[in-house]
């Protein structure tokens, strides 16, 4: 695929021809493209890890198309013919698909102590990546595969910037500015609002050929009171050239058409959506002509959805609008569908073990904000047409994200829209948007957890089902799919995950759920009810070995959730405050075996997430990962060795503390010795000298070895 899109160049072709030497792969290209628009097509590409050259191959190709004319004969992309807006709406479009372009700043995740939890993938973030790959594909080359050739052999080896396209990097920077920023504080020079009269043009031909007077009396009276000052800016700078071109553009079709390259029409096209929003929002311009006049403008140039997806991003984000009345008059009406919808979306919660009680408001009109009601009457416009996947993939994205991201009644209302104009999306839908409670319900988060660990458990032994039920990876993440109804709980949380908001709080609650975990392992093993049978008592093994599955379940969801941070929460804080938290009370033989399990599962879960760490950091090249690994141990080693000097007072319960202390030092020495190579030597020899207090004599002294050469000295006196 990255051959097809990167066409050699033919050794004849002068310096100069880059743009007739795509010229003459037009129809190819546009082959290629076309059969990448699918959806599937991009988690494929993920999956195979070759995003960063597909973009590369792109970059060029939306650079050269962008920057041509179109012919004059060029009308629509409805029809068939092939012209350089295909080309480049194909390429420009699917480029944006691998990567989220249109998530407002503010909508990414943020740790609120070292950045992003989730950093965001950019298009230079990709090119750097691509960069570091290729150098190294072409010269470590297997020898076994030495005769074979390599399709990418030639491709250029060498780097690829965003610089060096400034066509791209001008509407990317404009596209970032566009984000962050109202347009008032954006420069817009007078050839950009000329394309933007153009434009205006072309959208209100008919109306204004059929004498209707759309562009004066609707979207460009400068009497209108507008919702902010940019949108008064563009409107005026707009009235007086549409309003001396209205009565020629009846004359010829011809004159309107804004055949001007790509890049020139993209730049133009925020200004276009301000003016056209603000008309809507005052009532100069109705919700039908909104609509009608987005698809025109999507029709004649596909790339344009890309803009329109950014521009109503962002204001979304903003939330300066006013909310429209989704009444089925102005605005498609969800009253049909919503409260089967929200039935669907409960009834998929529930099957996964998450009951929320938030309902639709009886008797609320719904409404939305106007950009979001745009951009979703854009997106029902789309016909179920593989010829139109390519433009609908990314409005489809776009609308589906905001939806999600909305609160209760927004995400119902959106989804209800979708429920009932897009059939064959219906099941689709009601699983995605299920994922929207997680976004701003703390209390539907936990429940999930908590059904991760009950699938993954299985009934407790005392359970005739338990010989047949589901457990463990099986009950976690199932077999199969059948219908949505069918979730599991392990497959419901890797599609949410993302969408929690500060996750910190997850690291608690999942460490008391192994350590509740553990005590109900201990509850069965210790069991002595004379009316049971001694083959359903858990024996000791057992329960080691189910309580370390729970705790690598632990640190596996707690990694996914929030990769570093979250293990560094874990170790410094979480963990901490639970040692340091009052005493259950709990006595007998019961409570002693419960606490030695617990604070077993604790050094289980404490160890497999740092190794989940560190093989993450191991297999990447991220900056300071491997200081923060470090300093995550160092740090509880050093809570470790302030509570042996009394610094500390502990306020668990004995066994708990020594077991956690046993295990973890345990596994550090035998599993991961390089951990603590670091460490300083007094810190290592005041825990050895505890451990042989306690007995563990073998344990102190490879935990001493593993000090290094300025350790030998201290080893040698440890043997007498």
């Amino acid at each position: 695929m990255v051959k097809l899109l990167s066409p050699p160049v033919p050794s004849d072709a002068p310096a100069t021809g880059e743009a007739k030497h795509f010229l003459g792969h037009m129809h190819m290209l546009t082959a290629t493209l076309s059969s990448l628009c699918h959806t599937d097509i991009v988690h494929i590409l993920w999956l195979h890890g070759v995003i960063p050259e597909v973009i590369a191959a792109l970059i060029p190709l939306c650079e050269v198309f962008g920057s041509l004319q179109p012919p004059s004969t060029y009308r629509s992309s409805t029809s068939e013919e092939v012209s350089v807006y295909t080309v480049f709406s194909l390429a420009f479009l699917f480029l944006l698909r691998l990567y989220k372009f249109y998530v407002p700043s503010q909508g990414h995740y943020s740790s609120g102590r070292t950045g992003p939890v989730r950093p965001e993938l950019t298009l230079d973030y990709f090119l750097l990546m691509r960069n570091n790959i290729i150098p190294n594909k072409f010269t470590t080359k297997n020898a076994d595969c030495a005769n074979i050739a390599d399709p990418l052999d030639h491709l250029p080896h060498r780097s690829i910037y965003i610089d060096s396209f400034p066509k791209l990097r001008a509407w990317y920077f404009q596209n970032q500015e566009c984000v962050a920023s109202i347009l008032s504080g954006l420069c817009n020079p007078r050839p950009v609002l000329d394309i933007t009269n153009k434009i205006f043009n072309m959208i209100f031909w008919k109306e204004n050929k059929g004498g209707q007077g759309v562009l004066r009396s609707s979207c460009l009276d400068s009497d209108t009171d507008t919702s902010s000052h940019s949108s008064r800016t563009s409107t005026t700078s707009l009235h007086g050239s549409s309003r001396s071109t209205s009565t020629s553009i009846s004359k010829d079709e011809d004159q309107v058409l804004p055949l001007l390259p790509a890049w020139q029409v993209l730049e133009a096209i925020p200004i276009v959506l301000e003016a056209l929003l603000t008309a809507c929002a005052n009532g100069r311009l109705s919700s039908r002509q909104l609509t009608t006049g987005l698809r025109d403008l999507v029709d004649f140039f596909p790339a344009s959805i890309a803009a329109i997806v950014s521009y109503c991003s962002a204001e979304i984000t903003r939330g300066i609008w006013k909310d429209v009345p989704m009444n089925g008059t102005d605005w498609p009406n969800p009253s049909e569908a919503l409260y089967s919808f929200e039935s669907g979306v409960k009834e998929v919660l529930a099957t996964t073990g998450v009951h929320i009680q938030s309902c639709y408001p009886r008797g609320m009109p719904p409404m939305l904000p106007l950009p979001l009601a745009s951009l979703l009457s854009l997106f029902i416009t789309f016909k179920m047409d593989k010829s139109l996947e390519y433009a609908r993939a990314v409005v489809g994205r776009a609308a589906i994200y905001h939806a999600v991201h909305s609160n209760w009644p927004g995400m119902l209302i959106c989804g209800a829209i979708g429920y009932q104009k897009l059939r064959k999306w219906q099941d689709f839908l009601i699983v995605t948007l299920s994922c929207s409670t997680f976004t701003h319900d703390r209390d539907a988060v936990v429940q999930l957890i908590r059904s991760c660990f009950r699938a993954f458990l299985g009934p407790v032994l005392s359970d005739c089902s338990s010989v047949t039920s589901a457990r463990g990876v099986v009950g976690l993440l199932g077999q199969s799919l059948s219908n949505i109804y069918s979730l599991t709980p392990g497959i419901l949380f890797l599609r949410t995950y993302h969408l929690f908001h500060d996750p910190h709080f997850i690291t608690e609650v999942i460490l008391k759920l192994v350590m509740e975990c553990a005590c109900n392992l201990a509850q069965e093993c210790t069991s002595g009810s004379p009316v049971r049978l001694k083959s359903g008592v858990m024996s000791l093994t057992e329960s080691f070995s189910t309580a370390r599955q729970v705790a690598i379940l632990g640190a596996s969801l707690l990694y996914v959730a929030g990769q570093e941070i979250l293990v560094q929460v874990l170790f410094e804080e979480t963990v901490p405050t639970i040692l340091l938290s009052a005493n259950k009370g709990r006595s007998g033989t019961e409570g002693s075996f419960s606490n030695l399990l617990e604070g077993y599962a604790i050094s289980y879960l404490m160890f497999f997430s740092s190794a989940i760490f560190a093989g993450f950091r191991s297999a990447s090249s991220k900056i300071g990962s491997s200081k923060r690994h470090e300093r995550i141990i160092t740090s509880h080693l050093n809570f470790m060795a302030r509570v042996f000097e009394h610094n500390i007072v502990l306020n668990c319960d004995p066994t708990l503390w020594k077991m956690h202390v046993r295990c973890f030092l345990g596994l550090v020495v035998r599993f991961a010795p390089s951990w603590i190579q670091s460490m300083k030597l007094d810190v290592l020899q005041k825990l050895s000298n505890v451990l042989k207090v306690w007995q563990e004599h073998d344990l102190a002294l490879s935990l001493l070895e593993l000090g290094g050469t300025g350790a030998i000295e201290v080893v040698v006196e440890s043997l007498f």
